[in-house]
């Protein structure tokens, strides 16, 4: 099915692992929203603070540069509100306090929409197998959007914080396999990498690996960004899963942005 209308919502979260996991996946659709007048959360569930390869830092001082690196790269595409759990990096568990956690941040913030990563992801063609803690970060946030946040008798302790039942409309699941929604990110591919490039810890481990240099990796999220537009009139996009799971009528729509294909 192909659509002209592109949809923007009007309050969204992101739940994701790690920093600088938004910026790989859907900073592009991020600043696309944001700029449209979409009010946007992250929520990061660890501070990726076992990803800095330098063991004269401690595990404190690495997560504060991390959360840092994430809050210039979420200002870069205009999102603001920024929120770190503080769960163990590398050894995430989709726990009911997780899940609790989580749904306290949804019922908190009222977002129409979620994204986060796919928990039914474990590699990547025949290069790379996904860490652990993206489908654990998934799994937990797919299972508070549903049934848990807009469900008042669970969690229900919730209620004496102010934090009533609120149920999420749509799901937007960050994923290069299934996708059926691909977002245009042509006129924000360079905030998208500029967002990423915000994470200079991470920047420099990539290249001390061999990855490349800056303007490499730069490329790299180029020829990425451009193979999910391909045959879709797009010259860079980002892809989704999208589950919805309540109508919602599409605040603000413009013409030939976004292409739904069932497959």
């Amino acid at each position: 099915m192909q659509s002209n209308g592109f949809y923007v919502p009007k309050r969204v979260m992101v739940i994701m692992a790690h920093p600088d996991d938004i910026e790989f996946s859907c900073a592009g659709t991020m600043a696309r929203w944001a700029k449209l007048g979409a009010k946007i959360c992250y929520v990061l569930v660890t501070s990726g603070d076992v990803g800095i390869a330098d063991l004269s830092l401690t595990r404190e001082q690495a997560r504060d540069i991390r959360e840092v690196e994430q809050k210039a790269a979420a200002a870069k595409v205009g999102v603001e509100d920024v929120v770190f759990l503080r769960e163990p990096d590398g050894m995430l568990v989709n726990t009911l306090d997780l899940r609790k956690r989580l749904v306290r941040e949804i019922r908190r913030y009222k977002p129409d929409v979620v994204v986060c990563q796919d928990p039914t992801a474990f590699f990547v063609s025949n290069t790379y197998i996904n860490h652990p803690d993206h489908r654990a970060a998934a799994a937990a946030a797919v299972d508070a959007v549903f049934p848990a946040a807009g469900q008042p008798h669970i969690f229900q302790e919730l209620e004496a914080e102010g934090l009533a039942a609120h149920k999420v409309k749509k799901v937007y699941v960050s994923t290069w396999r299934e996708a059926d929604t691909y977002v245009n990110i042509s006129d924000t591919i360079d905030l998208k990498i500029e967002s990423l490039f915000a994470h200079k810890s991470q920047m420099d481990e990539m290249i001390r690996q061999g990855r490349g240099k800056l303007e490499d990796i730069g490329k790299w999220v180029r020829d990425w960004s451009s193979e999910r537009g391909e045959g879709k009139e797009m010259a860079y996009a980002e892809s989704f899963k999208v589950i919805t799971l309540e109508e919602d009528k599409p605040e603000q729509v413009s013409e030939g942005e976004i292409v739904e294909t069932n497959s």
